[in-house]
């Protein structure tokens, strides 16, 4: 049985990613801080829970102690702290922000890339968002770390390049997750503004985006996957009735 390592896997994306390929015959490793929130999933899906917090490095080394096996590694976590202007930049909101998207990244790279490596046939998948390539007003923080982020993943492509694994970036633009309520500081009717009069992707739908990438013959690398709802067209363009 394979296994595959999902980090963010409490909710949203993440965990709609671990049914995905628990139903596929993965077994699942589910990472995330909210251990009872993993625990309920993990009964659900047959999976393992284990708490991590991917932007704290004794927690992401004692995870990745416990997984003795790797083909998929799922890098999910992350997200988004406000919409401050580059003028009002609110400092910790951006380390915050880097230490999550980018360091939560290659933490966990480079904690299971030798086991990934070892299984003949890896696959990590990081989900990064369509901020890894455009910008707008408010978003310099979260832009500037996705940017990073899809930095990392290129680079690792180049660097891993004759080894026996594949990187696909996932990069969703508007989910209806938690993504918005983080980002708004758990203010219900701001998150909901952002999705008014239009229908934005579910969590399902981006999950089975990475489901179809992890289901390509090994020699197939599905470098990227660009993935909106109808109604976006750019991170600002969006149709709403």
């Amino acid at each position: 049985m394979r296994t595959a390592v999902i980090t963010g896997a409490s909710s949203g994306i993440g965990a709609a990613t671990a049914r995905a390929l628990a139903s596929e015959g993965y077994r699942a490793v589910l990472g995330a801080r909210r251990l009872d929130r993993l625990e309920d999933l993990a009964a659900e899906i047959g999976g393992e829970a284990v708490e991590l917090d991917v932007a704290d490095p004794d927690s992401v080394t004692a995870f990745a102690a416990r997984v003795e096996a790797c083909d998929v590694l799922v890098n999910n976590a992350g997200g988004a702290l406000g919409l401050d202007p580059v003028g009002e930049a609110d400092e910790e909101k951006w380390l915050r922000m880097y230490e999550a998207n980018v360091l939560g990244t290659m933490r966990m790279t480079r904690a299971l890339l030798p086991r990934l490596i070892e299984s003949g046939d890896g696959h990590v998948v990081s989900v990064t968002s369509i901020a890894a390539f455009e910008t707008y007003r408010g978003g310099a923080g979260y832009t500037a770390a996705k940017h990073a982020q899809r930095a990392v993943l290129r680079t690792l492509r180049l660097e891993t390049l004759g080894e026996p694994v594949r990187f696909t970036e996932v990069a969703p633009g508007m989910v209806e997750t938690e993504f918005s309520l983080v980002r708004f500081g758990g203010d219900e009717e701001a998150a909901a503004r952002v999705y008014e009069g239009m229908q934005p992707l579910s969590a399902e739908d981006v999950a089975e985006c990475i489901r179809w990438a992890l289901a390509q013959p090994s020699h197939v690398n599905v470098d990227e996957i660009v993935v909106r709802p109808r109604d976006q067209a750019t991170a600002t363009d969006v149709h709403r009735q």
